[in-house]
């Protein structure tokens, strides 16, 4: 810990050596300014070139710690657990050193700084918040919770029949089986782990509550929100409007899958909410594939490829709307593919993009096979690879290089997904064989069993069992019973058996353990990739929005950089007007999808509907 707080004495100097008062106090022919002390000094553009050195240092080592946590998972070592628990708690001191406090709340009230300082002592508040030094026991056992937690997560041995199984054995089992016991025993491994990360959860909620609630946050949700410049109930109603918005569609598509899937099981019945284990994902948040669609469906081309051709290609794909080739510490950094048989430690399976140092150090945590499936993930992740890229320039502060929301990272990969799975694109590069009939409403289908069905399931479930979690006392919550509850409203979706509170069936979503109450960030992003390929079809394209081929477009390219770029510079809000003219609005994906919602009304003519018109 000495080496924190040396490492803080010549930003805190600048305090103690000077009184806060004299920060305020203009120099005699001069205006007044905020960031100008007595005979002239400079403090605040010191302070922030300071904070920005020291967060970037202290950043950096723990992602290198969490890193090595998710990509080298032994079995009995805690060696890395240790030193993640070690790097973060030296970050959540810097960060949360009580100093910030009046520093940031002496500046952020002053009207004669810029609007790029004050983000940033807007933002060195906000990361006070989440650890504050001053409760550093209660940030230490968080940090060493946390990391415990993720062991737990990502190193369990999942089984079936007694025999050890892979998350993606688990999910080739959900995707591809017609056996409905086989089906049914996949699925309740998969939730297995879950019990184990019960006490875990309730404590972690207990512990971020406490430390954002030492500040002026009512619970750690709606600390969260706050990044996006909104409170808890707007943002709820932000989801509950995007839920609302799409909801006739997933309607129909519920109703359509739950005859497609009796039937597909022999199931004379058909039941009025979705069986959680007929589904082909473990949290019923995709269903695409239900749809077998071979005219788009690349596993044979990929399949001779190999796995390295899916992110040389994206990266060549990047490269033809002019972005700049990936540095080659990407690839000697990256853990790209899945761990060899007996190589004796497992690693996270959860796909992701990494920004180590905010600057050079890119990588990305994938398990790339060659399949359809992880050619569009590889794309997705790569859209955050190369935001990384774009903000990380001298204009931008370190602690900016971010989003404009978080929302804005995920759509950005989102979008390139959709765009690598489009017929012209997949023509084009010989993926797909040209002059077949394009088969418009089945690929809608497919996009829908995406995009659509993930709004209930994450702005909905996901969204709603976390604001409840942070703002209840979960030790007076029935954990389970409300995740289920959820599940049924919002997706229409109910589990094989009664599922008991000895199951914590929430706690086996890897968000709600590592990236807790952020989970409409995925919902706002699904939304906003819409608003975004809508424009680059009709105005940058002139292309139909269903059949596009941004391969080598330089334009779209520059649209794309234009959003990237600012990082968080700028507000999202005016982002959206400077760029589309719009604010954020589920209407682009309503329109994409017309023709469906027509093809589906006149497909479930006749059959019984269970969810409500409205939501």
């Amino acid at each position: 810990m000495k080496g924190i707080y040396r490492n803080l004495v010549l930003i805190i100097a600048v305090i103690t050596l000077i009184s806060l008062e004299a920060l305020t106090h203009p120099v005699k022919g001069q205006p007044v300014a905020a960031d100008t002390v007595k005979r002239g000094t400079p403090v605040l553009p010191m302070l922030l070139e300071s904070y920005n050195q020291e967060f970037q240092k202290y950043l950096y080592a723990a992602s290198k710690a969490e890193w090595e946590l998710n990509t080298h998972i032994v079995e009995g070592d805690t060696m890395a657990a240790f030193n993640s628990r070690i790097a973060n708690r030296q970050l959540a001191a810097f960060t949360g050193n009580p100093q910030w406090i009046e520093i940031s709340k002496r500046f952020m009230n002053n009207k004669g700084i810029s609007p790029l300082e004050r983000r940033q002592v807007n933002t060195i508040y906000y990361k006070v918040a989440k650890n504050p030094a001053s409760e550093m026991d209660a940030v230490s056992r968080k940090v060493a919770l946390e990391a415990d937690q993720v062991t737990k997560l990502f190193g369990y041995d999942y089984k079936i029949d007694g025999k050890s199984v892979t998350t993606n054995q688990i999910d080739g089992i959900l995707r591809d089986s017609t056996n409905l016991k086989v089906r049914l025993q996949a699925w309740e491994s998969s939730k297995m782990v879950g019990a184990g990360l019960k006490d875990g959860l309730i404590q972690l909620q207990k512990l971020r509550n406490e430390l954002v609630q030492k500040m002026e946050y009512s619970d750690f949700f709606d600390y969260q929100v706050r990044e996006y410049g909104m409170n808890s109930a707007e943002m709820i109603a932000l989801c509950d409007s995007l839920i609302k918005q799409i909801w006739p569609l997933y309607r129909e598509l519920h109703t359509w899958a739950r005859y497609e899937l009796a039937a597909k099981y022999g199931v004379k019945r058909v039941p009025d909410m979705i069986p959680a284990h007929w589904l082909p994902n473990r949290w019923g948040q995709d269903w695409t594939a239900m749809i077998d669609d071979k005219g788009l469906n690349v596993d044979d081309f990929l399949a001779k490829k190999g796995p390295e051709y899916i992110i040389k290609e994206g990266e060549r794909f990047y490269l033809s709307l002019g972005f700049d080739s990936l540095p080659q510490n990407f690839y000697a950094n990256s853990s790209l593919y899945p761990v060899p048989e007996g190589a004796g430690y497992r690693k996270n399976n959860h796909a992701s993009a990494w920004h180590m140092d905010y600057d050079k150090d890119i990588r990305s945590l994938m398990s790339i096979e060659p399949n359809t499936e992880w050619w569009s993930t590889a794309l997705h992740e790569l859209g955050h690879i190369y935001y990384y890229m774009q903000y990380s320039r001298p204009e931008v502060p370190i602690m900016l290089r971010e989003g404009a929301n978080r929302g804005f990272h995920e759509a950005m990969g989102s979008l390139m997904g959709l765009a690598s799975l489009q017929r012209p694109f997949l023509e084009a590069k010989g993926m797909v064989p040209k002059g077949v009939p394009a088969d418009t409403l089945r690929q809608l289908l497919k996009e829908a069993l995406d995009y659509i069905v993930h709004i209930p399931w994450g702005a909905g479930v996901m969204t709603h069992f976390e604001e409840k979690l942070y703002a209840s006392n979960a030790d007076s919550l029935q954990l389970n019973k409300e995740w289920w509850d959820l599940v049924r409203k919002y997706q229409g979706i109910e589990p094989p058996s009664p599922r008991g509170e000895e199951y914590c069936d929430a706690a086996t979503k890897t968000h709600i353990i590592d990236d807790p109450a952020q989970y409409y960030d995925y919902s706002i992003s699904n939304v906003l990739l819409f608003m975004f390929h809508q424009h680059i079809a009709k105005d940058i394209l002139k292309q139909n929005p269903h059949a596009t081929n941004y391969w080598g477009s330089k334009a779209t390219g520059d649209f794309l950089k234009e959003l990237m770029k600012p990082g968080a510079t700028v507000d999202w809000r005016g982002l959206l007007k400077d760029k589309l003219g719009s604010d954020m609005s589920a209407q682009p994906m309503v329109d994409y999808f017309q023709l469906l919602m027509e093809y589906l009304k006149k497909a479930n003519k006749g059959r019984k509907y269970t969810l409500p018109e409205t939501i």
